[in-house]
């Protein structure tokens, strides 16, 4: 098994386990949050690559659950178009593209946010996904790590609610539990339900049981990235790991987690190199890896990879970029 290997989601044939992740392209968009030529530019960059799946970068559902004002945007049908200018692009290359789906959260803590506040944000969730089906991506991933709006209601440091989006006992992701319900009928076996996690919701205890959650809810596959921080220092809450693993330790994380579900796992943070990338997936740690800053140094990671593993390995592999 190598890097270049494929592998089938649903009926979603992905030609490698290398993965864009979602990387927010500010400087590529502007104020009005729509798709520019750019952007599009840049996603096709990646496609001719040879990227095994593309993740469209964080996009919003609500104009004021924005990172910043120049994040592209999902919240209204205008948005479709420039959208579907990706997913199209995207698939000239023989490349499943899928789409993040965002609220950045609030700064204020989450249990004073009105239920009310939240039933409407969890409105805007479903008519996203819904567009996001239109605008004719293989699939979407749903954002809840890194402290933005699930993450918070996913950890139990922050989430002290008590009414239905509260943490309950077998019912870690409330929110993401509804969300899925509702828009099921949406997942079929032509659309990925992907989920980006937070590993330390705010141990990899909570992040085990929080992935054993998800899966049983039916998403498809598992993204494992970090959550939120300590509540009092918003400082990140590092996991422990053996002083042998040589790499990350998020990227430590989601191979933990992939030891207690069957779902298939998408690994992330600081993955450079190809020899890294190659000892995950060989020694079957992660099903796949993201590589985020090497696509941005250069978009053809892919093709660079593979002439790396033949001049290491001495292997003459073909592969279908």
């Amino acid at each position: 098994m190598t890097i270049f290997d494929s592998y089938k989601v649903k009926n979603i044939e992905i030609k490698n386990r290398i993965i864009l992740p979602p990387l927010v392209r500010f400087s590529k968009v502007g104020r009005d949050g729509l798709v520019t030529e750019d952007l599009v530019e840049w996603y096709r960059d990646v496609a001719m690559g040879g990227a095994g799946m593309i993740i469209v970068e964080a996009t919003c559902v609500a104009e004021d659950g924005k990172l910043r004002h120049n994040q592209i945007g999902i919240w209204n049908d205008t948005f479709i178009p420039g959208l579907k200018s990706i997913a199209d692009e995207c698939k000239k290359y023989n490349t499943p593209v899928i789409i993040q789906i965002h609220h950045a959260g609030f700064k204020e803590e989450i249990a004073t946010i009105t239920e009310e506040k939240l039933d409407e944000i969890l409105e805007m969730f479903i008519k996203a996904f819904h567009r996001a089906k239109k605008a004719g991506f293989d699939g979407i991933e749903i954002h809840g790590a890194h402290t933005y709006l699930i993450s918070q209601l996913n950890s139990r440091l922050w989430n002290t609610r008590k009414d239905k989006y509260g943490i309950k006992k077998n019912n870690r992701v409330a929110f993401s539990k509804m969300l899925i319900e509702k828009t099921r009928d949406i997942f079929d076996e032509n659309f990925i339900l992907c989920y980006r996690m937070g590993g330390n919701e705010p141990t990899l205890e909570d992040g085990i049981e929080i992935a054993k959650e998800l899966e049983l809810l039916g998403v498809d596959l598992l993204h494992v990235s970090s959550g939120v921080p300590l509540l009092d220092i918003k400082q990140e809450v590092k996991i422990e790991m053996p002083i042998a693993f040589p790499l990350d330790w998020v990227i430590y994380m989601g191979v933990e987690i992939k030891k207690h579900v069957k779902i298939p796992v998408i690994g992330v943070r600081k993955i450079k190199e190809e020899k890294d990338a190659s000892w995950l997936i060989e020694n079957d740690l992660l099903d796949f890896v993201a590589v985020g800053r090497g696509m941005i140094a250069r978009p053809d990671w892919v093709r660079w990879a593979h002439k790396e593993y033949e001049r290491r390995t001495g292997t003459k592999i073909r592969v279908d970029y």
